[in-house]
């Protein structure tokens, strides 16, 4: 996360609170706001387990 509270966090880290708090608000334009909106969804629709073959890869 480049900016605000969790500044440095992984966009895959960033509590649920947080991201829902952006799809109430409004979600940056760019990128960054299309990475959140999907972070977002995978949350919200207890999705955030098929990030763990991405981490695995990450931690070798």
């Amino acid at each position: 996360m480049p900016f605000g509270k969790h500044k440095g966090c992984l966009i895959a880290d960033l509590p649920g609170n947080y991201l829902n708090w952006f799809a109430r608000e409004g979600f940056p334009p760019g990128e960054i706001g299309r990475l959140l909106a999907l972070m977002q969804e995978l949350d919200h629709n207890g999705l955030r387990p098929l990030l763990d073959p991405l981490r695995k890869k990450v931690e070798k």
